[in-house]
């Protein structure tokens, strides 16, 4: 089959191949991929950025979510069937969208909503299951409650938007002014043009900040929170939380700290605290979060399709920063 795999860590790691079907094991559904979505991750393990963490053996198959129909099913796999629509993102060590077949443990997948095309429900895995994990299950997020989300516009930024806003949150976000008018079409109540004003000089007394940026933005967004506030960090630095989720050794974790211990210090003398996040893979959340899309809770916000075959082009596309929203390949040539 036709895959695009990790053949080296780098930049120019990525190409074009011709590899086996995946094998199927019991817990395993094969899955006809119908499209996937771009996203940051892709890069950062083509780059080998999570190397120590999380070790593939090269070549691999790179992608992490995508949707598709099953075509074959193992022998311990009794709730989906041969025709079923499906989505999901693969479990770490057994990624692989970027593919014209992907096998996936039946855990990790889930019923693609109604409402949604192949395209739609691409863009959809990764960043629906982080923002319900970051809001639900690790902020535990209230009605009334105050979220700052940076950029709103981008793909975790704009469902992240509209989960806490179903959630019954006040969302401020920061995007540029150009993408004002969209970000608060999602939910949003307060849109801050990062090109011109200064998040920190305006907001304060947030609950919880979802942070996709580090660096300078992650140290300001420590002060725009209320004592006991909350900022949740998916760009870094890692803590050992990360580490201890993806089972890594216990001296691994002492080195995350230490990487964290700036920011965490900085955060403990605000009277706020530090997380880092990392998404894992869930069935029953995308099964819950299907009924969202479907009710119209949740929509996919689109930035464009590329073909297959231009899988490269998509990534590059990504990373030059010019994506507003989700960048989704398709295996349908039209």
């Amino acid at each position: 089959m036709k895959a695009f795999v990790v053949d080296k860590y780098g930049k120019d790691g990525l190409r074009a191949a011709e590899v086996p079907e995946p094998e199927l094991r019991d817990s395993d559904v094969l899955v006809r991929v119908s499209a996937a979505s771009i996203n940051p991750l892709d890069k950062m393990v083509r780059n080998g950025e999570f190397k120590q963490l999380l070790k593939y053996r090269k070549p691999f198959v790179l992608g992490h979510d995508m949707s598709g129909v099953v075509t074959r099913v193992g022998p311990a796999v009794p709730e989906f069937q041969v025709g079923d629509e499906i989505y999901a993102r693969p479990r770490d060590l057994r990624i692989g969208t970027f593919a014209q077949y992907v096998a996936v443990d039946q855990a990790d997948l889930a019923l693609k909503p109604r409402s949604l095309s192949m395209q739609e429900a691409a863009a959809v895995p990764l960043v629906a299951l982080a923002a319900w994990q970051i809001l639900v299950e690790r902020a535990k997020i209230r009605p009334g409650q105050k979220v700052l989300v940076h950029a709103g516009a981008g793909g975790l930024g704009s469902t992240v938007i509209q989960l806490a806003k179903h959630l019954g949150a006040y969302v401020a976000t920061t995007a540029t002014g150009a993408d004002a008018d969209r970000v608060r079409s999602l939910g949003a109540n307060v849109v801050i043009d990062y090109t011109t004003d200064d998040f920190a000089n305006i907001l304060s007394g947030y609950d919880v900040v979802l942070d996709s940026l580090g660096g300078t933005n992650l140290e300001k967004s420590l002060t725009v929170l209320k004592p006991g506030g909350m900022a949740i960090g998916v760009a870094g630095p890692p803590d050992a939380g990360f580490a201890k989720q993806l089972g890594a050794p216990m001296l691994l974790g002492v080195v995350m700290n230490l990487i964290s211990r700036k920011v965490r210090r900085q955060a403990k003398k605000l009277g706020v605290s530090y997380s880092f996040f990392f998404m894992r893979a869930s069935g029953t959340q995308l099964a819950e979060l299907a009924t969202l899309y479907d009710a119209g809770h949740l929509y996919p916000v689109m930035d464009r399709t590329f073909p297959f075959d231009q899988t490269l082009e998509a990534l590059a596309y990504v990373e030059q920063g010019r994506a507003n929203g989700k960048v989704v390949i398709t295996m349908d040539p039209t």
